[in-house]
């Protein structure tokens, strides 16, 4: 198959064939071991750094550690991720500085010790041309989208919303889908993403693929950290927000106008919220119907990702397939081709979330 061909598919058919392979390839393995704990002859370089709010139990640096190693990586700290000041990790300038560190680092993978707040107050001071001399694979959530959108705008660089290395690998356990599509993720092993999407619109389209923390997205328009993405896959999460909240927040992004230039919006979690009586049956629910009505662009439902215990790493920047079928949805991530030796399908099903 030519690099050409996929434009010719839809992304369901190019899907279809991924996982045709894919199913051939972990057949083979027959190996009762997790996949991301299996063994790696090379050991891919990774620095933890603190961006944002302190880490309670520094001690959970050490399980973090111990168990990022057994998944194949070469784990160094920052000097700084032990630290603490008012509700920080450190001052301003030092968490700023520990961007620069990782640059320089021979660390591949970059990953935030936690989320929390933080990273909206030093964006300004952050080296933005360094990182784009010494590219790495950045990786956190939440309060990391500030940075991940930031880097995008500023040098055009793709970066990871995923996992963070205290709350996903720093405590009594692991959840076991977040580590391996977080390992293949970053190990390039991961073509395809499908999971169950019922509700969601019909869709089949290509585009850059960006979004994060609702609440962090809008917190930076109208700045210079805001990238401007047209005909793009919007992907949104929250926590502890009210649905209103979460439908103001969408009211800014459509009154904006940066809604209406996305070929397709993909929702993920919303989470630990409590209804009031005076609601009078305004949910969740109120608010997609809403989104549907005022916006007009097709809506898939169901991405695992956001503050739930399973925490899918996604691209930010980089251009996507995203198909829906019978419930189902597809994500495609890389270009598919037959010869690809060990790029895997993640199929997600609701037994697993």
């Amino acid at each position: 198959m030519n690099h050409h061909e996929p434009q010719d598919k839809s992304m369901v058919e190019l899907a279809a064939e991924a996982l045709l392979d894919d199913e051939q390839i972990l057949s083979d393995e027959a190996n009762d071991v997790p996949p991301y704990l299996m063994a790696y002859e090379d050991k891919m370089p990774l620095y933890i750094l603190s961006p944002s709010s302190a880490v309670a139990d520094p001690s959970q640096f050490e399980v973090a550690t111990a168990r990022l190693q057994d998944f194949g990586f070469d784990v160094s700290l920052d000097p700084g991720a032990k630290g603490s000041f008012s509700r920080f990790a450190a001052i301003d300038t030092a968490r700023a500085a520990a961007f620069s560190r990782a640059a320089l680092s021979d660390a591949q993978v970059v990953l935030a010790s936690r989320g929390g707040y933080g990273i909206s107050r030093i964006l300004h001071l952050i080296d933005w041309d360094l990182l784009a001399k010494h590219p790495k694979r950045y990786v956190g959530y939440s309060d990391f989208t500030a940075f991940n959108l930031a880097l995008l705008a500023k040098t055009g660089l793709v970066s990871y919303t995923g996992p963070a290395a205290i709350p996903d690998f720093g405590g009594q356990a692991v959840d076991e889908l977040t580590a391996e599509l977080f390992v293949e993720t970053m190990r390039d092993e991961l073509e395809i993403l499908c999971f169950e999407a019922a509700g969601s619109d019909a869709v089949d389209v290509r585009g850059v693929l960006w979004g994060g923390n609702l609440a962090m997205i809008c917190s930076l328009i109208g700045t210079p950290y805001f990238p401007e993405i047209e005909e793009g896959i919007l992907f949104i999460e929250d926590v502890s927000e009210h649905p209103y909240r979460i439908e103001r927040m969408l009211c800014q992004l459509w009154q904006a106008g940066i809604l209406a230039k996305q070929k397709a919006i993909i929702l993920g979690q919303f989470s630990d919220y409590q209804l009031a009586a005076h609601d009078n049956g305004y949910d969740m629910d109120t608010v997609i119907q809403w989104l549907r009505e005022v916006v007009g662009v097709p809506l898939v439902m169901g991405l695992p990702y956001g503050h739930g215990e399973v925490r899918v790493t996604l691209p930010i920047g980089q251009e996507v397939g995203l198909a829906t079928q019978n419930d189902i949805a597809y994500l495609l991530l890389a270009e598919h081709h037959h010869a690809h030796d060990a790029k895997h399908d993640a199929s997600l099903h609701s037994e697993d979330l």
